[in-house]
């Protein structure tokens, strides 16, 4: 099989959504380890300085326009893959079939991947496209001790405590956004995967099992930072 047929056929579809998938499953590990740091320590300093980091370092700024194309190819290809499955699927199973066959997360995927869609823009808008474009008062230049030396910069911490200390509104859309995110992130991990070929009864078990472990890491990695400032301030 050429390489445009692969990548043409079912199996090549689904083959390079699952690397895309795993690849952006590393970034959100990354993101998420730096989110806690904001409830490690309410000076702010600890996440500053690794938000400072991640938007100076030359090889982030490499890396950042290759994860904006790998989600964009994810999801390009799950809109392409779920179309393709309702035209060959006319008719659908009964539900009853699928609860036996399935998880409701499996089942429900492209919804998940919608509903992560519209939370991942209101992140963006909130606090990707201040920092980088828009600005923001609470932005303003802070001097922060690092390695026994003052360094300049952003106020992050700044703009992202006080979304969650001043909106109720946005503490539960982001402690729904962490649940959704577990349920697309379990899914997806064991999908990935036996999708590659470790499908046998041994591994399917066993990454089923990771899987869930995974989703629940996730979702209570992130859900877990709005409702730290919703209950302490």
């Amino acid at each position: 099989m050429s390489k445009g047929s692969f990548l043409t056929a079912s199996v090549g579809r689904k083959f390079l959504m699952s690397l895309t998938g795993l690849f952006l499953i590393m970034f959100l590990l990354v993101h998420m380890s730096i989110n806690l740091l904001l409830i490690f320590d309410d000076s702010g300093d600890l996440f500053n300085i690794a938000a400072h980091f991640m938007a100076t370092n030359p090889l982030i700024k490499i890396i950042e326009p290759v994860l904006a194309l790998r989600f964009v190819i994810h999801i390009l290809w799950s809109v392409l893959i779920t179309l393709q499955n309702i035209k060959a699927r006319p008719v659908k199973y009964l539900q009853s079939q699928q609860g036996i066959n399935s998880t409701w997360a499996s089942r429900n995927m492209f919804i998940l991947g919608a509903m992560l869609f519209i939370y991942i823009g209101i992140h963006l808008y909130n606090f990707w496209w201040k920092m980088k474009f828009a600005g923001d008062p609470l932005l303003e230049h802070i001097t922060v001790m690092q390695a026994g030396a003052p360094v300049e910069m952003e106020n992050a911490y700044a703009l992202v405590s006080n979304l969650f200390k001043e909106s109720l509104v946005y503490d539960l859309i982001y402690i729904a956004g962490g649940i959704l995110l577990g349920l697309h992130v379990s899914h997806g991990f064991w999908s990935a995967f036996q999708t590659i070929g470790l499908n046998n009864v041994v591994w399917r078990k066993r990454l089923f099992v990771l899987a869930n472990i995974i989703g629940i890491i996730f979702a209570l990695g992130f859900s877990v930072i709005p409702l730290y400032f919703l209950i302490k301030f």
